[in-house]
């Protein structure tokens, strides 16, 4: 079996660089492939028991197969029919339902299926049960099948394109650069790079796990291959082990938010925005560097509050690293200038892993031909529960969109806030840490999105309308459309206003209205931008289930390899990554996203102030120790900063909350060099 394994993973990655470079095949086909091929790879390497029913197992995955065959091959029959399910077109559909569903719980567990299962019976079964905004009519299990299997939001729709595109280009891709040794070269890197600064063990494992965690896309993953180095160097240089361990867990979260590649998020997001990938990583990497930035205050305070000393962790320097290792970190050079030259995300890829097999061979580590298939057997492995857990989240999609829960489920958090931006960013986040207990990041920033960001979007593009309101600088065309519902509102509309009457004028406007408002008083680029924001909000907002817990599988895998208590580690990363909470916020009420470049630096210079003296606040130190007065005054000094402040009075006040936080940091560094 696992020869057979083997050889099966090879042939899946090689078929899928054919399929996303050279392949005209129709995308039905290539997703009834993926899912076979995955599904047939799970029943070889991950047995229903612990003791493996070879029969049993090769059954399931041939069975998967025939039915896929089936399907396929069926297609044009079926609309010929006028879309009228055979005996066996039903046989067939519930088969690979099923058989996602087993699939899904070996390598996930149960509650994906779970939550399936509520979904699809909810459609055909219990939703005509129940009133009130849930209820639902109901359909007939044959329609169901139908759009659950030929749909563009099913099982073989849409979110399986990305996942046998994007999604597996990429994956194969970071297997390709961890063998070819670019692992050992970033590790190397970060230790010079880091290493002499203060606390620098720890800032090491911040730009280690930075760096591989957008190329592994898995935070536990990022967290398993460099804890095991990052996590004893920081207990060896005196940090806590709990404290080591968190810092592991709310980097290697932060891997996933890193350009270019940000796990599999940056894809979704691309495919829900219709934004080009370029222009999501561009937008992403200032917030990454952010939190990352947040990480190593930590880090930095927690140094200076245990005395601990700078000390060397490499003997080379980053120019003789980079002498050596710059093969390693080509193809990631390659790969982002082929996607600046225009190459799509598939073709970009591809080129990438040509080059880092072409780049090894000019290094101290040339990549064999038993490296190159290692390679694409790890990547068939490393896809297989991506692979399975996008496919069977297309049925709960699926039952989103088809009896538009979505929708329902907007409006009540639009009933709950009562219109409150900030209140209704509460809710999302309540909603993802509930939904990240029993879902991976990917699966519930899917479902987070399907359901929730019509209205983040719909609130954050308001707050560019009453902005143009404030300032009496709404188009024409969009003061018209208040003319149906106020019929003073242009006297009103033509000069400055008051926010209470901008938001009372806005709320008399029908919500039918609303979508036409945005188009004729903000640009295309606007719009861009506050529908980018708003999924990048539910992107961060779902990785905090890596570090939240009760469960968070991030901090249990940093935990076991620092030997500390699982869930006190867990609250130590918690804390950790306040960084998920607090810049999320930037989103919604700056232009951090969708700025010009000065605005987005003003943005980043003062959150960064902002975010350490919150840290310092929280942690009771910053060069020396602090007393309450002076955390009071950090506290109150870090909102400021962070405050949205585009008008000149918030700038000249964050100004002043700058001069003070350098002022206080200045004061207690001389004091630290008397003593």
């Amino acid at each position: 079996m696992t020869q057979i394994g083997t050889v099966l993973g090879v042939v899946l990655s090689l078929c899928h660089l054919y399929f996303n470079t050279l392949s005209t095949f129709p995308d039905l086909w290539v997703a009834l492939f993926h899912f076979a091929g995955f599904g047939l790879l799970c029943s070889l390497t991950l047995p229903a028991r612990p003791t493996p029913q070879r029969t049993l197992n090769l059954l399931l995955g041939v069975l998967g197969v025939v039915a896929c065959l089936w399907l396929g091959w069926q297609e044009v029959a079926l609309y010929e029919r006028g879309v009228a399910l055979s005996p066996w077109d039903r046989a067939a559909a519930i088969v690979v339902i099923m058989l996602a569903l087993e699939w899904t719980r070996r390598t996930l567990g149960w509650t994906i299926p779970i939550l399936t299962l509520v979904a699809l019976s909810y459609v055909v079964w219990w939703g005509q049960w129940i009133d009130g905004l849930f209820h639902f009519p109901g359909l007939s299990l044959d329609t169901l099948l139908f759009r659950s299997v030929y749909g563009g939001e099913g099982m073989f729709g849409s979110i399986a394109r990305l996942s046998w595109s994007y999604v597996f280009i990429f994956i194969l891709f970071g297997a390709f650069l961890l063998r070819s040794g670019a692992g050992d070269v970033i590790i190397e890197l970060a230790r010079c790079a880091a290493g002499r600064w203060t606390g620098g063990p720890g800032l090491v494992a911040v730009v280690a796990s930075g760096l591989m965690g957008s190329v592994s896309g898995s935070a536990v993953a990022n967290t398993a291959s460099t804890g095991v180095i990052t996590i004893p160097l920081m207990q060896k240089a005196g940090f806590p082990p709990r404290f080591a361990a968190g810092i592991e867990a709310a980097a290697s979260t932060g891997g996933q938010l890193m350009p270019p590649v940000m796990g599999a998020g940056a894809f979704i997001m691309a495919n829900y925005t219709q934004v080009p990938y370029l222009q999501i990583i561009g937008y992403a990497a200032l917030p990454a560097l952010l939190y990352f930035l947040s990480i190593g205050f930590f880090v930095r305070v927690e140094a200076r509050r245990l005395n601990l000393p700078r000390q060397s962790l490499s003997e080379r320097s980053i120019s003789q690293v980079l002498q050596q290792g710059w093969p390693s970190l080509l193809p990631i050079l390659i790969l982002v200038g082929a996607l600046v030259l225009g190459f799509t995300p598939t073709y970009a890829g591809g080129i990438a892993i040509l080059a880092v097999v072409l780049a090894s061979w000019c290094s101290r580590r040339p990549m064999t031909l038993r490296d190159i298939v290692a390679a694409l057997h790890q990547g068939a492995l490393n896809m297989t529960s991506t692979a399975l857990l996008l496919i069977t989240v297309g049925l709960i999609v699926n039952v989103v969109t088809t009896t538009g829960i979505g929708n329902t489920f907007s409006l009540m958090i639009s009933q709950w806030a009562d219109g409150s931006l900030l209140l209704s960013l509460a809710l999302v986040a309540l909603a993802s840490l509930i939904l990240g207990m029993g879902l991976p990041v990917t699966a519930s920033y899917i479902v987070l999105a399907t359901l929730s960001a019509p209205i983040l979007y719909q609130l954050i593009a308001e707050q560019h309308i009453l902005g143009l309101m404030l300032a009496g600088e709404l188009p024409e065309s969009a003061r018209a459309l208040f003319l149906l519902t106020a019929p003073d509102a242009l006297s009103q509309l033509s000069t400055p206003m008051s926010s209470a009457s901008a938001q009372a004028l806005l709320g008399t406007l029908p919500d039918e209205l609303k979508p036409m408002l945005l188009e004729q008083a903000l640009s295309p680029a606007l719009i861009s931008a506050a529908l980018v924001s708003a999924h990048m909000i539910i992107f961060w907002l779902s990785q905090d289930s890596n570090v939240t817990p009760p469960v968070c599988l991030t901090a249990f895998a940093a935990a076991a390899i620092a030997k500390t208590p699982p869930m006190q580690t867990g609250f130590a990363a918690w804390k950790l990554a306040k960084g998920l909470y607090i810049i999320p916020l930037l989103f919604a009420y700056t232009p951090l996203i969708g700025g010009d470049s000065g605005q987005a630096l003003w943005i980043f210079v003062s959150a960064a102030l902002g975010l350490y003296a919150l840290v310092g606040a929280l942690q009771g130190y910053l060069e020396a120790g602090l007393g309450w007065w002076q955390r009071g005054l950090l506290l109150a000094g870090g909102c400021l900063l962070l405050w949205p402040a585009t008008h000149l009075t918030w700038q000249g006040i964050a100004g002043q909350a700058i001069g003070t936080f350098i002022l206080l940091v200045v004061w207690q560094w001389s004091r630290r060099r008397a003593v």
